[in-house]
């Protein structure tokens, strides 16, 4: 006999042993930097550098993504987190939110 209580999340097995399940609650989210064909590849490159700390590396290949896909996952985090983050992309100019 197997039942299951969602709301206690509790299961008990046929063995009447009683689990207790572990609530995964996932806080992380993603700043997105959007294309846009006003900023430099040099201007994305340095701002995902200073802003998001990204290597030179890093920068370069999310740069290259947003040019040519339209848009690029930059940074992961709790909202908490990425909203300074995003507000300071949005403030030189580029576009960026957070999902």
């Amino acid at each position: 006999m197997k039942t299951e209580n969602i709301n206690n999340k509790h299961i008990q097995t046929s063995s009447d042993t009683l689990l207790e399940l572990e609530e995964v609650v996932v806080t992380d989210k993603q700043l997105i930097l959007y294309d846009d064909p006003y900023n430099t590849f040099e201007f994305v490159i340095q701002s995902l550098i200073k802003v998001c700390k990204h290597d030179g590396i890093q920068a370069e290949q999310c740069t290259f993504l947003v040019h040519h896909t339209g848009k690029c996952s930059v940074k992961k985090g709790s909202y908490e987190t990425l909203k300074p983050l995003c507000t300071a992309l949005l403030e030189r100019g580029l576009t960026a939110e957070i999902i």
